[in-house]
């Protein structure tokens, strides 16, 4: 199962989801740019370099490939075609976002270890925070932050302090989310899925960067 799903979230924005079953080999069929080829001879984890083919197979699919894709210094992917790309993986899958708006995607395995680490990231939200859905709730939160961050275009956000979620509801599978930095005072929707234990998430406004 291979292409998971393709979310076209409007005439501007597409969601394109990998569900990595691959064994390494099977990706050979990939090209590559040289530099892609040396970021993976440094990579020692065979997972993390599953999420980074399984990203090139979403460009293909998007009609788009490596070549397309190129890296700023802070480390944020962008496309040579002026269009805004988020990328993200998380062990059995890895996901993109396209668009002509400003856009972030995270995903994250549904995992109980996120409990530990809630205090560093949980702010205003845990007036809404329910016990039996804690998890699933946290997960949805971790990634709202982390795509907003992802759209931040100066970094030195402070997850519990500069990127407020408002109260959700998960069967809605959307909420509001903010980036509240000076000279930053901006909201964004949030939309998110849940499939096989994970949690995808993404954030976006309508407007178009050139307007």
């Amino acid at each position: 199962m291979p292409l998971y799903s393709v979310i076209q979230h409007n005439e501007k924005t597409k969601i394109l989801v990998w569900k990595i079953e691959e064994s390494l080999s099977d990706f050979g069929d990939i090209f590559l740019t040289e530099k892609s080829r040396q970021r993976i001879a440094n990579m020692k984890s065979e997972s993390h370099i599953k999420g980074f083919l399984a990203v090139r197979k979403l460009l293909n699919e998007a009609a788009l490939s490596d070549e397309d894709l190129f890296y700023t210094e802070d480390g944020k992917p962008h496309l040579k075609n002026g269009q805004v790309i988020s990328i993200s993986h998380s062990f059995d899958f890895s996901v993109i976002a396209i668009s002509d708006n400003t856009i972030g995607i995270d995903i994250e395995k549904n995992r109980e270890k996120i409990k530990r680490i809630a205090t560093k990231f949980v702010d205003k939200e845990s007036s809404y925070l329910k016990q039996e859905k804690l998890v699933e709730q946290l997960t949805v939160i971790w990634g709202a932050k982390e795509s907003l961050f992802k759209i931040h275009p100066d970094g030195g956000l402070l997850f519990k302090q500069h990127l407020p979620i408002d109260k959700f509801d998960l069967d809605h599978k959307k909420t509001k989310g903010y980036i509240l930095k000076e000279p930053f005072n901006e909201s964004y929707d949030v939309y998110f899925e849940s499939f096989f234990g994970y949690t995808m998430v993404y954030a976006t406004n309508e407007i178009k960067l050139d307007e």
